[in-house]
């Protein structure tokens, strides 16, 4: 069954919207929602799906990442350009990352040791979270250009709140390859920003 469609594409925006959200949000006060992280991280564990929405555990997974699509694409300026930024680098990053096969591997290996430890302790143990930190600074982070977080460095030198950071942004990396899985390019989104605007809204309401 083919993946490419306008919901599916735009499932997956959402859940680079919500991972970028949630970075700048642990990067700004040291804090973020929690079912929105839980959901975030957790789609990094669903390595296998029965579909796109399922990957975040449903609409209602997103449904954070909805909100933030509606306010960045409602007007022609970025609501938040540190996001909006930091979308666009993760989708630069996960394009380098599709040519590169031995990093692919070792993401999967370190994910699937991640799986068992969540089942173990929970999503959002620490343990897991350093783990998925350790990944990502470990794969993701030796590419160029490297994503800079910028924030209040009270929290930015919290080992802790620098791991949410980190695996959150593995999964904005996952919802990226989703997003080129079910058709989503640059172009698409420039030219079809209105009938993603809508399709979040519509999806929104099923959250």
């Amino acid at each position: 069954m083919s993946l490419i469609s306008l919901s599916n594409q735009t499932i997956a925006l959402a859940g680079i919207a919500q991972a970028c959200s949630l970075v700048r949000q642990l990067a700004t006060t040291g804090n973020a929602d929690q079912e929105a992280m839980t959901a975030s991280i957790d789609s990094l564990l669903r390595i296998d799906s029965d579909s796109v929405a399922e990957v975040f555990g449903g609409l209602a997974g997103v449904k954070h990442g909805f909100e933030q699509l509606d306010r960045q694409l409602s007007s022609r300026i970025a609501a938040n350009p540190e996001q909006a930024r930091y979308a666009a680098q993760l989708l630069h990053l996960q394009k380098q990352l599709s040519r590169n096969p031995e990093m692919t591997a070792k993401i999967r290996q370190g994910i699937v040791k991640a799986q068992a430890q969540a089942e173990h302790f929970g999503i959002l143990h620490e343990n897991v979270l350093a783990n998925l930190a350790d990944i990502y600074h470990g794969t993701i982070s030796t590419l160029q250009p490297r994503i800079m977080i910028n924030g209040d460095p009270q929290h930015l030198s919290n080992q802790t709140t620098v791991n949410k950071i980190r695996a959150l942004l593995l999964a904005g990396i996952r919802a990226s390859l989703l997003w080129r899985q079910c058709g989503g390019s640059r172009w698409h989104l420039l030219f079809s920003r209105k009938k993603i605007l809508a399709e979040a809204h519509r999806l929104a309401t099923q959250s």
